[in-house]
């Protein structure tokens, strides 16, 4: 499992806490946010120096299925604010001289040392193109992140999801090197049977993960493809 980066502990908690206190906002408002900070996941982010608490997830499916280990190369869509992207430079020794992670998200997200950062959306034509000149090589593991902003029609975000995770899992069939990973964020009311069947062609092994810090009362999921057969296999299945 990859090791939090170091980081000053203190008074981070306390600070957001004394910004609710300031302003104004709407009883919804202040709830979340007041859940958002007492969440463990939360106040450990901070201590641990991780930009979101989206960091744990990523370890977490890692601790139990060893996708970031021997990682040399890495793909993060949907990267802002960059908690995936702090692991994926540790883990792969990225640093500005030698670039091993390319991250894209139309948000912006602050620099991170060893990160090579594309603010633009990934559904964009050239930006696969940029992707892979930016990485100079095969990614070992393409992680995403990425969800359309939510309606609030639970069917309409999940069409509209899934609809990013198909394109990220198409990216990832072309650019992986063999034996690579894929994990994208899928939301649950069901994986498209098409989407499931193109990995399982493509992969030794495709599963559906709830880590733990992902909140109980969240839809989302994270589907898990794991060792890529390589660009033949699908070549000879099409034969």
């Amino acid at each position: 499992m990859a090791k939090p980066p170091e980081s000053s502990r203190g008074a981070g908690r306390k600070m957001l806490t004394q910004r609710i206190k300031k302003t104004k906002l709407k009883e919804s408002s202040r709830r979340w946010l007041e859940r958002h900070i007492n969440d463990p996941y939360v106040q450990r982010s901070i201590a641990d120096g991780y930009r979101s608490r989206a960091a744990y997830k990523l370890l977490e499916i890692d601790e139990k299925h060893h996708i970031l280990t021997g990682a040399k190369r890495i793909i993060d869509l949907g990267a802002a604010p960059g908690g995936w992207s702090q692991i994926a430079a540790r883990v792969t020794n990225s640093t500005n001289d030698n670039i091993r992670v390319v991250a894209i998200d139309f948000l912006e997200m602050d620099n991170i040392g060893g990160v090579h950062f594309l603010q633009m959306d990934f559904l964009d034509d050239a930006a696969p193109g940029l992707l892979m000149k930016a990485l100079g090589g095969e990614p070992d593991l393409v992680v995403s992140d990425m969800a359309a902003p939510t309606t609030g029609h639970r069917r309409t975000d999940h069409i509209r999801t899934m609809h990013l995770c198909e394109v990220a899992a198409h990216f990832a069939i072309e650019v992986l090197a063999e034996g690579g990973h894929f994990l994208a964020k899928t939301f649950q009311g069901g994986t498209e049977r098409d989407l499931l069947n193109l990995l399982k062609q493509n992969f030794k092994q495709v599963v559906h993960v709830k880590p733990g810090a992902s909140r109980a009362e969240s839809v989302e999921m994270f589907l898990l493809a794991k060792g890529f057969k390589g660009r033949h296999a699908e070549a000879a299945d099409q034969e």
